[in-house]
């Protein structure tokens, strides 16, 4: 899958595309569904599949203090689109004169001329354009010079509910990891490099690979989870995802993940975190000592919920 970044990137070719537009962050049961759309639009057609989407989320630009926490990455999110088939990810910077470009004109300078859009797949409340002027009709109104077909996609229900973000995030601040996965269609994962830390987890009888991850990410605690990217097969391990109180005064958002029965070098590797299960919320310790036995017990719980389930 090709990635371009902007409106207009220099190299992107021009081709005619089936096009869907959104923020997609989790990838979602209802994202699925436009997105699996639009990729056998494509093929149908023969064009290339793509899907734009924005960073940040458009609220953390209008409203910062409001804005929702990420479910996932852009890494985790693109590796998703991929799985799906997607040829093309259109990363648009959500800025002022993103936020300030009228309905007109991301149709006419993005979708029209820079996209080549053939096709558009959108949800059936989709808005666009400064102030949300912009919706299905305008675009279907606008394609029919542009020579482009707008279709929309229903309501996705999961569990007799519809399927939605705001939904999702409900779930994943709750820790409710199976409700989460019934509303996405996949387990919550993330993916990141491998990186240097300070080896304190070394020193304490647990190694852990250390991987930063977006400091606006919704969900933290320690987590039952599943590396891949190391061998041949998933390994399991035991993850705590935080500010690490204990040992760090406001330090930025770390995955920490401790390895069961695995050794060797892990540093630039990129790897893929599953969380299958929240065992705790993250907490700060008055030592050392106190945090080690605390680890000691959620690596026992880790391990034993390994004993009860297949991965």
């Amino acid at each position: 899958m090709l990635i371009f970044q902007g409106i207009s990137p220099r190299r992107a070719p021009k081709c005619g595309r089936a096009v869907t537009i959104g923020n997609f962050d989790g990838v979602h049961l209802g994202h699925r569904a436009l997105i699996q759309r639009t990729v056998a639009v494509a093929r149908d057609r023969q064009l290339t599949s793509a899907v734009v989407t924005f960073e940040p989320h458009p609220k953390a630009f209008f409203t910062p203090q409001q804005a929702p926490g990420k479910i996932q990455g852009l890494r985790a999110k693109a590796a998703l689109l991929a799985d799906l088939g997607v040829d093309e990810l259109w990363v648009c910077r959500f800025r002022r004169s993103l936020a300030q470009m009228s309905a007109e004109d991301f149709m006419t300078r993005f979708l029209h001329q820079s996209m080549g859009t053939a096709e558009l797949v959108i949800g059936d409340d989709f808005r666009f354009g400064a102030k949300r002027r912009g919706d299905v009709e305008m675009l279907r109104q606008y394609g029919a010079s542009a020579d482009w077909i707008v279709q929309t996609i229903p309501t996705v229900l999961a569990g007799g509910e519809r399927v939605s973000s705001s939904r999702l995030r409900v779930a994943l601040a709750a820790g409710d990891l199976q409700g989460a996965e019934e509303i996405m269609g996949h387990p919550l994962f993330l993916c990141g490099h491998v990186v240097h830390g300070r080896k304190l987890g070394r020193d304490l009888g647990y190694p852990t690979l250390n991987i930063p991850v977006s400091n606006s990410l919704l969900i933290s605690g320690v987590f039952v989870v599943s590396v891949e990217g190391l061998g041949a097969a998933p390994i399991a391990a035991v993850a705590s995802l935080g500010h690490r109180p204990t040992v760090e005064q406001a330090g930025r958002l770390l995955l920490e993940v401790h390895l069961f029965d695995w050794q060797g070098d892990a540093y630039g590797k990129i790897v893929k975190v599953t969380f299958h299960e929240k065992l705790r919320d993250e907490a700060r310790f008055d030592s050392l000592e106190a945090m080690t036995e605390q680890i000691h017990l959620d690596a026992q719980q880790a391990r034993l919920y390994f004993a009860h389930h297949a991965h």
